[in-house]
């Protein structure tokens, strides 16, 4: 994917933009529904992804797909999973929009839930968390800024290919080290590997023109909707653009009266022009 490291335009930039603020709202509800409230054993019975064919009074049913991403086994681990989504995916956020963001991450977290579903076929154990979306998060950051350097334990830096690799390649050789040796991990490696391999077939097919997002739109017009920036995408009749300095200086008022949300596709892809210079 391109590497967009430009600097970030004054108001367009969120700290916590609005999808990853509800997610982990929802989450944190989920959570405290689930522990703490009587709802829990009912959420329980509905929520996690349970396997294809597994025994028992409980079974695999499609909503699974879904709202086994908003339930999690524990403190840790939805500390981990909401930490991770907001610091990976803030800037997918800010660079795509919102619609774009919900779009790539709901088909990473139903991609990994698919995967695992294949991997644990007839196993009693349930898969909980949004682990797997997440690691498509992770998956986008490291194409999206391959250079940026991340901290291994907030000290040693790497670049984001670097690590987003060695993550993948470490939850390959968990997996099958795991299932080979018949242990039974509490940790779902291949849905990990879902999440990661449905993102990256998604972000290459919009690299190549193809949108969901635009699908919905043409299928289900809305009159007079606010469409937020797009994952940037090859466009097959480019034609040379020659910016002038009136112009970027027009863009750049519109971004500090309005942010950066106002703008339209074509002023986006002069200010990047003119970035780029």
């Amino acid at each position: 994917m391109n590497n967009y490291n430009q600097p970030y335009s004054p108001g367009g930039f969120q700290v916590m933009p609005p999808a990853i603020k509800i997610l982990i709202l929802v989450n944190i509800a989920v959570f405290i529904t689930q522990f703490f409230t009587p709802l829990g054993p009912l959420l329980r019975f509905f929520g996690p992804l349970w396997p294809i064919a597994s025994s028992g009074e409980y079974t695999f049913q499609v909503w699974q797909l879904v709202t086994y991403m908003f339930m999690h086994g524990g403190l840790a681990h939805i500390l981990f999973n909401m930490f991770a989504l907001w610091l990976f995916g803030t800037e997918i956020e800010n660079y795509w929009g919102t619609k774009e963001f919900i779009v790539y991450y709901f088909i990473c977290g139903i991609g990994a839930a698919l995967i695992n579903l294949l991997t644990t076929i007839g196993t009693p154990y349930p898969t909980v968390g949004a682990s797997g979306a997440v690691f498509g998060i992770l998956l986008a950051f490291g194409m999206m800024f391959p250079d940026r350097y991340i901290f291994l334990y907030f000290l040693f830096p790497i670049k984001a290919k670097y690590f987003v690799a060695g993550y993948a390649a470490i939850e390959l050789l968990m997996g099958f080290s795991n299932s080979g040796m018949g242990s039974q991990s509490n940790i779902a490696h291949f849905a990990h590997l879902g999440g990661m391999i449905f993102g990256f077939a998604y972000i290459k097919y919009r690299q190549q023109g193809w949108s969901f997002s635009e699908w919905l739109d043409k299928t289900f017009p809305k009159k007079d909707e606010h469409k937020g920036p797009k994952l940037y995408k090859k466009d097959k009749e480019e034609k040379s653009m020659q910016v002038s300095e009136a112009e970027i200086d027009a863009i750049l008022d519109k971004i500090s009266r309005h942010g950066y949300e106002s703008l339209t596709e074509d002023e986006k892809q002069k200010l990047l022009k003119a970035g780029n210079k």
